[in-house]
């Protein structure tokens, strides 16, 4: 009976650890043993996961036509255009940057290690719609996001997609975004487009409008954004993923064995009102789309999806523990606004063209830059690095454990430290994590323990993804 419970436990706690917080019962400042309650700025206290589970503490916020297990006015829950769709198919709502969406879904195929091992095997679709997307207009939007981001826009031929991150004046990472350059969407504009964290939509969105105020009136630039309140947002996941989607969408007119990963194409579908952009790309290591489609259509293309047996609906949960096996940064615990790329390991991300702030040719250096350039120029001065670890034995870390030098002499076990992420990995059958960890202690091979729960667990660093990726090429 406890290791059924236990099992239990580890599934459920594979859960995304900032992006979706359990709801604790009525005792007092528990809280579920792991940083899910960082959303809202909550603390927590550690118990044991059988007596969480076995004594009725831990449970879902699960949305029904009862009061009962409804939103308490406090965190009045925004829905997705998807919201009834994912009740009909079994969905457990949690909350989530603000919106009620499903962690995993009910019924013999569903849970989060079956959905996660679908991704890996078949396909399965996930509803992202709390994700922002937004439109970048105007005859000076490159040099504009130029500004802000850390890519090379001019560079980016219509039709092709870039990930890059939006920085502050320190360096920080305001946020990761996916940004396509459209050519012309379906306004017939010349336009650029973001997608951005939903949890991060508000801040992102002041820190745009504001700079995007500043370039119109100061700087007399032509730009405008436009926040696409009317879009929905699914992503369609795993090695099958491909031959599902081009049974909705034409052959003749969008051919997907000839589009290539990160690549962008705006398709008119019959059994749609509006239409259709199609980016492959993803959060999971694997070949897929991210389509984004009107709210109205939003529910149809679900089904479309799902009626394919190749197909189950996934829940948050496992897009954590995909992500993680992935080697994926999650905003809010691996980056976040006093972390630079360099020490997250995504100085890749900085184009080159864009670290030579001298180069004379007009372009506008981003935010932080002076931070970053001078990071990447002096290696030496980037006292952490974002690495990956497996763990031999014992339970997954969660996220803020201490990270320890692995060291005969218990006297010798300093912190070297601190897990910003961490979980089971169902495709490796072990615990993995991502932290930051002091140089030099940083190299591949390195023996470290990880304090959980008051024991020291042995594990090691290991090189990232966790899992390999089968990103397509035609």
């Amino acid at each position: 009976m406890a290791a059924r419970i236990l099992n239990r436990w580890l599934e459920l706690s594979a859960v995304c650890a900032s992006e979706v917080r359990f709801v604790a019962g009525k005792h007092p400042g528990h809280r579920l043993s792991a940083p899910v309650a960082l959303l809202r700025g909550e603390t927590h206290k550690r118990l044991s996961p059988l007596n969480w589970i076995a004594n009725g503490h831990l449970r879902y916020r699960q949305a029904s036509t009862t009061s009962a297990t409804q939103p308490s006015p406090e965190e009045k829950l925004k829905h997705t255009a998807l919201y009834e769709t994912h009740l009909k198919y079994g969905g457990k709502m949690v909350p989530f940057a603000g919106y009620a969406l499903p962690v995993m879904y009910s019924g013999e195929k569903g849970g989060i290690k079956n959905e996660h091992l679908q991704v890996r095997q078949s396909a399965g679709v996930f509803d992202v719609s709390h994700m922002g997307q937004v439109r970048v207009y105007g005859t000076d939007r490159v040099r504009f996001l130029e500004r802000l981001i850390v890519a090379d826009l001019q560079a980016l031929p219509a039709g092709t997609a870039v990930l890059s991150l939006l920085t502050n004046e320190h360096g920080g990472i305001i946020d990761d975004t996916i940004i396509t350059n459209l050519g012309k969407d379906n306004t017939g504009a010349e336009a650029l487009n973001m997608v951005i964290n939903g949890a991060c939509v508000d801040k992102d969105m002041a820190h745009l409008r504001a700079h995007e105020r500043r370039a119109r009136e100061v700087d007399g630039m032509d730009v405008r954004l436009e926040f696409l309140a009317d879009r929905s947002l699914l992503a369609l996941q795993g090695p099958k993923a491909m031959q599902v989607l081009q049974h909705i969408v034409d052959r003749s007119t969008l051919n997907l064995e000839q589009m290539a990963f990160m690549n962008a194409r705006m398709v008119k579908a019959p059994a749609f009102s509006d239409y259709l952009l199609v980016s492959r790309c993803g959060y999971t290591g694997e070949d897929g789309f991210e389509i984004s489609v009107h709210n109205q259509d939003a529910p149809k293309l679900f089904e479309m999806l799902v009626s394919n047996e190749a197909v189950l609906p996934c829940g948050l949960g496992a897009r954590d523990s995909l992500r993680m096996e992935a080697g994926l940064c999650l905003y809010g615990n691996d980056i976040d606004e006093n972390t630079t790329p360099v020490s997250a390991g995504l100085t890749w991300t900085i184009a080159k063209s864009r670290r030579n702030p001298d180069s004379g040719d007009g372009r506008p250096s981003f935010l932080g830059a002076d931070v970053i350039l001078k990071e990447i120029a002096n290696p030496s001065i980037v006292q952490k690095k974002r690495v990956g670890f497996v763990l031999h034995g014992g339970p997954p870390a969660r996220g803020h454990e201490t990270i320890h030098e692995n060291s005969p002499k218990a006297a010798d076990n300093a912190v070297i430290g601190t897990v910003t992420s961490g979980g089971f990995s169902p495709t490796r059958n072990c615990a993995i994590g991502m932290g930051y960890i002091s140089k030099p202690m940083d190299a591949v091979g390195t023996r470290i323990s990880v304090k959980i729960r008051g024991k020291l667990v042995p594990g090691e660093v290991v090189k990232m993804p966790f899992v390999k990726t089968n990103y397509y090429k035609p």
